[in-house]
């Protein structure tokens, strides 16, 4: 599990990137007016109603799209919930939006509203995508996402407390009208509109009860409802009957268990209790990986996103650069991927993965497992505080339950204390408590995983701009560091952006605040009836293509 992080593709030719299957020019209406094909209508059910049954690996810590954080609450928060846009075969189309005309200058966008309803029959409007925006934005409310919303003109002030409401980028022009003016031309907006913090919530609601996302039967405008939900054990959701596209919707029901331990997981899946196993919904044991390669069922994908571990800048040793740069340094990581992970990753060895356009090459920050310079680094570090052996060192690995996540720490438990010398515990700890471990800085290292928003290098650059970003969770932060991320949201010269990107990486890379690990691959298996569930390369699961062919 990771906070989504999220997970979005260039309009600007320049700043496509290698893994987008869509690109947008500078026309009035965008690509993503075109309606989905109706050639996609799932095939009739032969008989009885579609059900699948999956797996998440916990209790999703919020489906309240504007406080959601981590990818288990996303997957859901996806089904119940949609945006102006969506994405579909790695390209965005239009969803609640039925038209979206942006300016010439690229600063303001006009989405029209198709004829969609809430659950409960309400239309959705206009002033239910600004509200929920509004919501996200308000400092009060403490949304971790709320930085995602940086782009629209405003945001950025009133979210800070420097400016007002009043001075949004976002106007309700009448019920169908949406009108955004961005702070600069954002050449990935209309994927940024597909992400959960952009989604509408039924404002009527959430006037009438602060919690209304803790229960199940809550009003939601996507394909899919809440009918069930027993917490700690499972949820079901059921076929939305008002959602708008409901006759390209193949299921009638989907039944999610929450198992914590991929081992169940996978004999559950090999008892036919469940049909999928992939990140969100569990992931595929390490100790099954050879054997579901060897009956030719485990799929490996291509993944937009980081294993890292971050470091706590404000801890007893973790405050010192030199130390965390001697962590960095002395792991194995190809050892790891070979021996633990097995999913074909490739190295970490900056920010930024090789798949995003510019930083397809090494960067030369450090190298895989270089004992030497790591030591060099230590010795230093141990001098500035004033240690003299290592073993006074004491450092804890902090991670959520998960068989996966205590094996690598285990794994570079063992480098960090034979070749450094230092003393190393682990602790893992339930995923909700552990997220408020990460965010409260109640930890010394600790694991987490970042899958790309949107398709651009910004978003693995954005979430350290301030050590006040809610998703950052390390302490750190560079006044350099954040000018070049402000210079590269106006820089609208691709090369000249891509080269403050660059630098950007490079300062954080220099500061160690995080210790990229390796590269994700997504790996998955499903029965043979499962069709259309397989995770595009952002990571998104939309179960609304999804069918069930028995």
């Amino acid at each position: 599990m990771m906070k989504r992080s999220f997970f979005l593709l260039l309009m600007l030719l320049g700043l496509t990137l290698l893994l987008a299957a869509c690109n947008f020019g500078g026309e009035e209406e965008p690509a993503t007016s075109e309606e989905p094909s109706t050639d996609d209508a799932p095939e009739e059910a032969s008989e009885g109603p579609k059900e699948i049954n999956l797996v998440i690996p916990s209790e999703p810590p919020s489906l309240h799209p504007q406080l959601a954080t981590d990818t288990t609450s996303d997957v859901i928060i996806r089904s119940l919930f949609e945006g102006l846009t969506t994405l579909k075969d790695g390209e965005v189309i239009n969803a609640a939006a039925e038209n979206v005309e942006v300016s010439e200058d690229l600063l303001t966008y006009t989405f029209t509203l198709r004829d969609a309803q809430w659950s409960n029959g309400d239309p959705v409007t206009a002033e239910d995508f600004a509200y929920a925006w509004e919501f996200a934005l308000n400092p009060e409310n403490a949304s971790e996402y709320a930085s995602i919303l940086y782009p629209i003109k405003g945001a950025q002030s009133y979210n800070l407390g420097e400016g007002t409401v009043e001075d949004l980028g976002i106007e309700v022009v009448d019920e169908k009208t949406l009108k955004v003016t961005l702070e600069n031309p954002t050449p990935y907006f209309l994927e940024l509109t597909a992400f959960k913090t952009y989604f509408p919530i039924h404002k009527a609601t959430a006037e009438a009860n602060k919690n209304w996302y803790s229960e199940a039967g809550f009003i939601s405008n996507g394909p899919f409802v809440l009918s069930d939900w027993q917490h700690g054990g499972s949820i079901t959701l059921d076929k939305s009957e008002s959602y708008w596209d409901k006759d390209n919707v193949a299921l009638d029901k989907v039944n999610i268990s929450m198992v914590e331990s991929e081992t169940t997981a996978a004999t559950m899946f090999d008892a036919g209790e469940i049909d999928f196993i992939g990140n969100p919904f569990q992931t595929v044991g390490l100790d099954v990986i050879n054997k579901y390669k060897q009956e030719g069922i485990l799929k490996i994908q291509d993944h937009t996103a980081l294993y890292m571990y971050k470091f706590n800048t404000t801890g007893e040793f973790t405050s010192n650069v030199n130390i965390r740069k001697a962590l960095t340094l002395a792991i194995d990581r190809q050892t790891l991927i070979d021996n633990i992970t097995k999913g074909e990753q490739t190295p970490a060895l900056g920010m930024v993965p090789p798949s995003v356009e510019g930083f397809e090459e090494d960067r030369g920050y450090f190298k895989d497992n270089d004992i030497e310079e790591a030591k060099k680094a230590l010795e230093l570090g141990m001098k500035e505080l004033g240690i003299s052996d290592p073993s006074e060192i004491k450092i804890n690995i902090s991670f959520n339950t998960s068989e996966a996540h205590a094996a690598i720490a285990q794994f570079i438990q063992e480098g960090w204390r034979t070749n450094l010398g230092i003393d190393v515990s682990l602790d893992n700890s339930e995923w909700q408590v552990y997220l408020d471990k990460l965010t409260n800085l109640d930890y010394d290292v600790g694991r987490l995983g970042w899958i790309a928003d949107y398709n651009d290098a910004y978003t693995f650059l954005e979430q350290y701009d301030s050590a006040e970003n809610g998703n950052n969770d390390t302490g750190w932060e560079n006044p350099q560091y954040a000018e070049l991320l402000t210079q590269s949201n106006s820089e609208t010269d691709p090369a000249k952006r891509l080269e403050l990107l660059k630098q950007a990486e490079a300062i954080i890379m220099a500061e160690y605040p995080v210790a990229p690990i390796y590269y994700y691959t997504n790996l998955s298996v499903k029965k043979d009836y499962v069709e259309n569930i397989e995770p595009d390369v952002l990571g998104n699961i939309y179960l609304k293509y999804t069918d069930i062919n028995k």
